[in-house]
Order: C-alpha cells, then structure tokens, then sequence
C-alpha cells in the first residue's frame, strides 16, 4: 500500500509537524510504503496557497493522502474517500477575529474536515475542538496521539532545593509567560526559556527581576540537553492541542508543573502538579509546592516515566498503519 505524506513547505528547519512524521515513517510496518511530498510554497497568501493546492491535485497517486497537518486547505483538491487529515489544534481560532477567523474556520476546519474520509485529533480535547468548530459527526474522528521521541532518556539529577533551574518550553500567546513570570517573583530560581522572547516580556522579564537565560534556534540534541540540566519543566498554557514537552520532561525524570484545562491533564496522566494557568499564585504555589516537597518530586518522576510507556512511536506508527488498511480496504 502506497501513502504520500502531504508536508507543508518551512523556512529550512524541521518543525514539530516533521519530526513527528519523520520519526513515525520509521516505525511503519513493512506492508505500508510512505512517500513524502513537500509543497512547493510556504502558506503565505492567497497565491502561494492556491499554487501548493494545485500542486496537490496533480500529486495525489496513491492508495491513501495523508495531510500532516497545518496545510488544511489542500483537502479541497484531493479525492475525499482517499485523504487522511491530522488536526494538531485549533488555537489560532482564539487568536484570530473578524473576517480573517472566519476564513481560517472555513478553509483550515469547515470545508477540509468535509473534504476527507477521517480527520485524524492529537488528543480528546482536540476532538472536541474539530466537533465544536466543524459540526462534523463523531465518527469521522480518530484519536492518535503524539509520541515522546526515543532521544528523551531517563537522566538521574540532584535536584537544587536552592536555586532550582526551571525550563520553559515554547514563548508563544497561548504558552502563558506573563503570568509565569508574575508567579516566580521572588522566588529563587534560575528560568531558562526556549524560543523568542517578545518586547513585553523582556520588561516582565526585568519588572519582576528574574534570573532569565533566552535560547533560541537549538538543535533538538540541544533541547534535550536543556531538559537534562534543569530541574522543573513549567507548562502552564493557556490551551494546547496536546503538549508535548509534558512528556519530554517526564521522559528524561523531571518534575512538571502544567495546567489543570485542554488537553494536558490528559497527557500528563496524573504525573504533573496542575494549576490553574489563569490563576497566578495557583501557579505560584505549584512551583514552590514541588521545590519544598522531595517526597512529591520522587512520585511525579516515578508516575512520568511510567506515563510516557503511554506515547511510544511505534504504537503511533501502528494506529496510523491501521487506519491507513481502513481507507485504503474501503
């Protein structure tokens, strides 16, 4: 059986989109050939979208289209009874408003989740997002999880009571700095944020005089080096389609502290402290909860390395496989 992976076009970094499917191509059973096609255009604009829509039409030779995720709108070129859509999130729906929301919702939910065989939700939260939004059957959703890559090892680290180091994954609106940063005045502690940091949060940053190490632009072996050298991943967003770091931190045997809403709950399998994202001593109290408490830290370390057994890639890779003999048997 023949799959193309349908990949959007990137600015010459592999994202989480590609990492993801790049590492589940290598779990895929023997019976299944992968082929992966890139678009032409980054999804900028009206032209550059129509041209990698086009480009799809002409490309679609195979028993089953998967699209990866981000390039929704391509689904309106590809024969429907044959196309796969994975759906990561739906948060730019509570970014955007007005007319550019409305079309995001027809031409990123509405339409493509109608122009498919099954759409393909990361998480419970995310299905109820796609039904909310498209008003689309329930039986047209498959769950298939994300997945802890194997390079996310089991690292022993004394942990510094002191002046713990504390990781935060991710920068952006939904990722909830500014309340972070709120909460860890006058705590002492050492924060290390991967990814840009605004204007606004730099003041934050200087307002609530934290000790705050910016990385920006690391290898994925340079983000698991940063996971190995801290002591407490915070990740208290605001929604996530699924919440990936949650696993990362307890893969490598670090403490977590995310929020109590969306889907991390579910990921964290009752190996996180949840706090309340909208709440800043809710937040504040998780962290110092888990810097007094050794007896919380050895049980949230031991509960995370049995809960990422969970989100193994080859599991991933076989329920797509499965669902891939479904559209392919039909």
């Amino acid at each position: 059986m023949k799959v193309i992976h349908f990949h959007r076009k990137t600015d010459g970094h592999m994202w989480s989109f590609e990492k993801l499917f790049a590492e589940i191509r290598q779990y895929m059973p023997a019976d299944i050939s992968v082929e992966l096609l890139k678009m032409p255009c980054l999804s900028q604009g009206i032209f550059k979208r129509l041209r990698n829509t086009w480009f799809a039409t002409f490309h679609q030779q195979a028993t089953v289209n998967h699209i990866t995720g981000d390039i929704h709108y391509i689904a309106l070129s590809l024969k429907k009874n044959k196309t796969l859509l994975t759906i990561h999130d739906l948060g730019f729906m509570r970014q955007y408003k007005g007319i550019p929301r409305f079309l995001l919702w027809l031409f990123w939910i509405y339409l493509p989740v109608r122009r498919v065989r099954y759409v393909v939700a990361i998480s419970d939260a995310t299905k109820k997002e796609i039904i909310r939004y498209a008003r689309c059957k329930v039986d047209k959703i498959r769950i298939i999880p994300d997945f802890v890559s194997p390079r996310f090892t089991f690292v022993p680290k004394d942990f510094d009571a002191e002046r713990p180091v504390i990781l935060q994954i991710g920068t952006k609106f939904n990722k909830n700095l500014e309340r972070l940063f709120a909460a860890l005045e006058g705590i002492p502690c050492r924060l290390v944020v991967v990814g840009e940091l605004q204007k606004h949060q730099d003041e934050l940053i200087k307002k609530h005089q934290i000790d705050c190490e910016n990385k920006i632009g690391l290898t994925e072996e340079q983000i698991v080096a940063c996971y190995c050298a801290c002591d407490i991943v915070t990740f208290c967003s605001l929604l996530e389609g699924f919440g990936l770091p949650i696993l990362e931190a307890q893969a490598t045997g670090r403490s977590v502290i995310t929020s109590n809403c969306s889907s991390m709950p579910e990921v964290a399998g009752g190996a996180a402290v949840l706090v309340n994202p909208t709440d800043i001593e809710s937040i504040r109290n998780g962290i110092l909860s888990v810097i007094r408490n050794q007896d919380l830290r050895d049980s949230l370390i031991v509960k995370g390395l049995e809960n990422v057994k969970r989100f193994h890639p080859q599991q991933v890779a076989e329920q797509y496989a499965s669902l891939y003999r479904e559209i392919g048997g039909e």
